[in-house]
């Protein structure tokens, strides 16, 4: 129970990083509203935060501040996938044909799970959150601490996108009309977009 602070900690210093509106928060969001194919994907996310968190811990953070161009390819790559993604986003937000709860996403679970974990793993934000910061502030707390802050900060993941997931039910009934899936794909595309434009201005 001693080191309960320090997964508490992990939690809240994870859950600060997560919730924000990204390319990832924003593609489990139209799957879950959509009720398609979420406790995979949300498995996936959770998953590969996991495994981001304890590479950092594990010191995979000294390697990327050693060679500095990893992180520009990263970036280049990432950017391309979001920009590709947001004009399909666009492209289905000009075809009403496509807004429909059972339309517009990935059909198979496959494409879905490939999706997810492109944007998961192209994204250089998710190095930066989860490698190097959640890396760095676990190893001040040296062993065995560091591995409670990142069993908390894996946790806060976890419990995240099961609220997203799952959570997003709730606006079944917004979405039933094909108008608001243009909104949500039309907000989703310029989020997409504007996101990689970022990656590569920054």
């Amino acid at each position: 129970m001693g080191d309960m602070h320090l997964v508490v900690a992990g939690f809240l210093t994870g859950l600060s990083l997560i919730v924000a509106i990204g390319a990832q928060n924003a593609f489990v969001l139209r799957l879950a509203i959509a009720r398609r194919h979420v406790l995979p994907v949300i498995a996936v996310c959770a998953l590969s935060d996991a495994i981001l968190v304890a590479a950092g811990i594990a010191g995979i953070a000294t390697v990327l501040d050693r060679v500095p161009g990893a992180l520009g390819v990263i970036r280049w790559a990432g950017a391309a996938f979001l920009v590709g993604y947001g004009l399909l986003a666009a492209r289905r937000a000009l075809r009403p044909a496509a807004l429909t709860a059972a339309a517009g996403g990935p059909v198979t679970v496959g494409a879905a799970l490939a999706t997810c974990l492109a944007l998961t793993w192209l994204n250089p934000h998710v190095y930066l959150d989860t490698v190097l910061m959640l890396g760095s502030v676990a190893n001040h707390h040296g062993d065995p601490g560091r591995w409670w802050f990142g069993a908390g900060a894996a946790l806060a993941s976890v419990v995240w996108f099961l609220g997203l997931g799952y959570g997003a039910a709730l606006l079944r009934g917004v979405f039933a009309k094909p108008a608001s899936w243009r909104v949500l794909d039309g907000g989703i595309a310029v989020l997409m977009v504007g996101l990689g434009v970022g990656m590569v201005a920054g």
